[in-house]
């Protein structure tokens, strides 16, 4: 009898630990791994419903900051009587669980009041990074506020707003979420006294390195691996640039200047090369060599047809896809190439569009900024729609997504609706 309860608790444990192990989060800016891509073991749907379910919706307030999830609990941030301030519901319902103020609110003529900062989760920990570069972790569990430092008091970073040439975060906020990696945590803090980026212990917020005299720009940081050399690859005010994970060391730089450093695009990896782009620069590759322990970069081209501003593009097999100056999805391979550009998936005539994308398989999901919902058929020689719906309503946001649910934002609501029936 005791034999066969103790076989009992253990085929319970490790069931546990499968259901664990199988856990979908979506914990960070444009997923797992920064890139976009949903994991190819997770279900994705193959067209979308004319009437998705909406499991929950509520009222939030302004902001341009994108969801979070994980272990069960949805982050988001929004504008709250003049404050940022960090709330964690949970994913079945929508419940509240706890909220935490962050920092006063930011407004200039770029959007509405309110954090642009997506949060990040780590297992138990909460990291969330406010306009005027105040970084703070909470407990994900309770709300407890764990650590935090100013970015401008710790380390002599400027933040001033919208008044003569500020450039980059400096400028609009800090836009780009830190990384987490291991036990460590990275941010583009852009302190030109050699604070430019700035590793953290994710526990305890004690600073292990600071490195380079870089003023941050928007976009945020990525992990990256060449030459089995883990680094952390940054779009600053003036450059792209990698620095060693470990210690922080210098290991290729090109230096990339434009007015008023509007970098925004999150850097993409593609095989031995790092994509970013801007209004002025368009789209840029970067290839990286090593030779003897020590990193060349190179930039191959810079592709003005393929220009993404805001939006950052997405890896799909051995092409790049995102959205053009003409409010058009382009799709280029490393030749600096256009294969081809589509127009017509945009239904307002408002200025510049913007559109975030999810690579699910062999399809993308885009989220447009008038809030309707597009699946798109993609390759290198063709792009077809296969299905769209309204889902919410005018947006700059990521969504999130886990268990075939999509958890997003505009600027009144925060909803999760099925993609999966």
């Amino acid at each position: 009898m005791v034999s066969k309860c103790r076989v009992a608790v253990l085929s319970a444990l490790c069931a546990c630990c499968l259901v664990s192990s199988r856990a979908e989060d979506w914990g960070q800016w444009r997923g797992p791994n920064r890139s976009g891509r949903v994991p190819s073991d997770w279900p994705v749907p193959e067209t979308l419903s004319g009437d998705l379910k909406v499991n929950w919706r509520m009222k939030i307030g302004e902001g341009l900051a994108s969801p979070v999830i994980s272990g069960g609990k949805v982050v988001y941030l929004d504008h709250q009587a003049g404050k940022e301030v960090v709330h964690a519901v949970t994913m079945e319902t929508g419940s509240a669980l706890w909220e935490a103020p962050l920092d006063d609110a930011f407004k200039d003529s770029q959007g509405p009041v309110g954090p642009r900062c997506t949060p990040v989760i780590d297992e138990d920990l909460v990291f969330a990074q406010s306009c005027k570069g105040e970084l703070q972790c909470f407990s994900l569990r309770s709300g407890r506020k764990l650590w935090g430092v100013n970015y401008q008091k710790k380390f002599g970073s400027v933040f001033i707003g919208e008044k003569g040439q500020a450039q980059g975060a400096s400028r609009h906020g800090y836009n780009g979420a830190p990384v987490v990696d291991g036990e460590r945590l990275f941010a583009v803090v852009g302190g030109t006294n050699g604070a430019g980026i700035v590793c953290f212990n994710k526990e305890t917020g004690k600073v292990l390195w600071k490195s380079q005299n870089e003023t941050a720009a928007y976009a945020p940081p990525i992990m990256a691996n060449f030459d089995e050399v883990k680094q952390v690859v940054a779009f600053t005010a003036d450059s792209l640039l990698s620095v060693s994970a470990d210690k922080g060391k210098l290991l290729w730089r090109v230096p990339l200047k434009t007015t008023l450093a509007r970098h925004v695009t999150t850097p993409a990896i593609l095989g031995d090369s790092v994509y970013v782009a801007s209004h002025e620069l368009g789209l840029v590759r970067v290839k990286i060599t090593a030779k003897d322990g020590k990193f060349q970069a190179k930039q191959e081209w810079a592709l003005k047809e393929a220009a993404f501003n805001f939006a950052s593009p997405v890896a799909l097999g051995d092409q790049l896809y995102g959205l053009g100056p003409k409010k058009n999805i382009v799709c280029v391979d490393p030749r600096g190439e256009v294969l081809w550009s589509k127009e017509g998936f945009f239904t307002t005539d408002a200025g510049k569009a913007w559109a975030s994308f999810l690579v699910m398989q062999d399809n993308l999901l885009m989220l447009t900024d008038s809030g309707q919902l597009v699946l798109l058929g993609a390759g290198p020689w063709e792009c077809h729609e296969i299905s769209r719906t309204q889902v919410c309503g005018s947006n700059w946001c990521y969504p999130a997504y886990a268990d075939g649910r999509l958890y997003l934002r505009d600027n009144r609501e925060l909803i999760c609706v099925t993609l999966m029936r």
